[in-house]
C-alpha cells in the first residue's frame, strides 16, 4: 500500500542524512535500502496499540542507542510517544500521513470524533509534527491549535529524479498490449489502488458505472481501462460484466511501474480518504498524464505539474470524461520542478534540517 511504501522510502532517504533505528512489527521484512538498525520487535496484533509493556521495550532501545528523538508514524501510539518523551527525555515528532479522524469521517465511521480528540492530544504533545500536505498542516494549525513553527510539510515522494525515457515507455506499452490483448490504436487508461479501501472502491464504481459507459458512447475514441489492485470485492465478480465497456481487471501486479510507464493516461476519480494520493504522485513521476478530481489531487501543487495534470470538479463524471477526451491529444512532459519537490532524497534532506533544528544533533 502507498502509505507503507512511503514509510519505508522516507526512512531510507532520511538514513542518508541521520542515523536511523527503525522499530517495526514482526511481520515486516528488512528494508531494501540501508538502515542503521532494523528491529522488528512489535507484535503484529492490533493489541500493540494498547500494550503498556511496549513502554519498557522502547525505553530500553532508546537508552541503549542513546537516541535523542522519537518519530511516530501516525498518531495511534501517541500515548506511548508522550510517555517516552517524558521519561526518556527524547524529542517527539509525529509523522502524519492524513488527518486520520477526517479520513474516517469521510468513510462514515461513527467514532471519528473520539479519534479526532486523541489525534489532537497527540499532536499537542509532540515537539514537532510532520504533515504530508500543506492542507493537512493548515488544518492542524487551525483545528488542533498547533504552533505554526512546530509544523512542517514532509510530502510523499518519488524514487527517481527524472522520468523514464520515451523508449522505456514505448517498450512498456508494447508489453501491456501483448499481455492484455489491447488493440494498437487504443488509449490505455489506468487506475490502481487497494480496492477494498472505501475511497478506492467508490472511485472504481464511478469508473464502471459513470465514466466507462460515457466513454463507450464516444465514436472516435478507442480505449481500454486497466484496473490494478488487490482485494477486489466479490460482488464485482472479477469485473467480467464490464468487458463490454473495455474494462480489464489486472489484479495485483508484480511490477506496477510497468503499468505507469506503459499506460497513456492515469484516471483518478477518488473523492474521499484524505492525505495525498500516492498513486497519482507515482503516475506523474513516470511522465504519465493524469485526470483527477480536485479532492484526489490534494497535496500535489499545480505549480510543479505543468500541463501533465488536469483537474475536474468532484462528482462530475461528465466533465471527467470530457477531460479524458481532451487530454488524449496533449503531449506533455512532467516539469523538473516536480522532481525537485517530490524526489525522496530531497525530502529526506528537508526533514533532516528540521530534525537538526529541534535538537537531534
Amino acid at each position: 500500500m502507498g502509505g507503507q511504501k512511503g514509510i519505508a522510502s522516507f526512512y531510507e532517504a532520511l538514513e542518508k542524512e541521520l542515523a536511523v533505528t527503525l522499530v517495526s512489527t514482526q511481520n515486516n521484512g528488512t528494508p531494501e535500502g540501508k538502515i542503521s538498525q532494523f528491529l522488528p520487535v512489535l507484535s503484529k496484533s492490533r493489541m500493540r496499540y494498547v500494550n503498556p509493556f511496549l513502554f519498557f521495550k522502547l525505553r530500553k532501545i532508546i537508552k541503549s542507542n542513546q537516541s535523542k528523538l522519537l518519530i511516530l508514524e501516525h498518531p495511534y501510539l501517541g500515548w506511548l510517544g508522550a510517555m517516552l518523551k517524558w521519561f526518556c527525555g527524547v524529542k517527539l515528532v509525529v509523522h502524519s500521513h492524513n488527518i486520520e479522524s477526517q479520513r474516517f469521517k469521510s468513510t462514515g465511521k461513527w467514532w471519528w470524533g473520539i479519534l479526532w480528540n486523541y489525534e489532537r492530544w497527540t499532536h499537542r504533545r509532540a515537539t514537532h509534527s510532520f504533515f504530508v500536505t500543506d492542507e493537512d498542516r493548515q488544518y492542524a494549525i487551525q483545528q488542533f491549535k498547533l504552533s505554526e513553527k512546530n509544523c512542517s510539510t514532509i510530502t510523499y515522494g518519488f524514487s527517481f529524479h527524472q522520468p523514464p525515457t520515451a523508449n522505456e515507455k514505448q517498450a512498456a506499452r508494447k508489453v501491456l498490449i501483448r499481455q492484455w490483448g489491447i488493440p494498437e490504436n487504443h488509449h490505455i487508461l489506468l487506475f490502481n489502488g487497494t480496492l477494498d479501501y472505501p475511497p478506492n472502491f467508490q472511485a472504481l464504481l464511478t469508473i464502471l458505472d459513470e465514466i466507462a459507459p460515457r466513454l463507450a458512447l464516444e465514436k472516435n475514441f478507442n480505449y481500454t481501462i486497466l484496473i490494478c489492485g488487490k482485494n477486489l470485492p466479490a460482488e464485482l465478480d472479477q469485473l467480467k460484466a464490464y468487458k463490454t465497456i473495455q474494462v480489464q481487471y489486472a489484479g495485483f501486479v508484480d511490477d506496477i511501474s510497468l503499468y505507469f510507464k506503459g499506460a497513456d493516461l492515469f484516471i483518478n476519480p477518488v473523492e474521499d480518504g484524505g492525505g495525498i494520493k500516492t498513486k497519482l504522485v507515482e503516475a506523474l513521476g513516470n511522465n504519465l498524464p493524469a485526470v483527477s478530481t480536485i479532492n484526489g489531487a490534494i497535496g500535489i501543487p499545480l505549480t510543479v505539474t505543468g500541463s501533465s495534470m488536469q483537474l475536474v470538479p468532484n462528482k462530475d463524471p461528465a466533465q471527467f470524461v470530457e477531460a479524458i477526451i481532451i487530454k488524449r491529444n496533449i503531449n506533455s512532459r512532467i516539469p523538473d520542478a516536480f522532481f525537485e519537490y517530490f524526489y525522496w532524497d530531497n525530502i529526506g534532506k528537508k526533514a533532516a534540517v528540521t530534525l537538526n533544528e529541534i535538537g537531534v544533533s
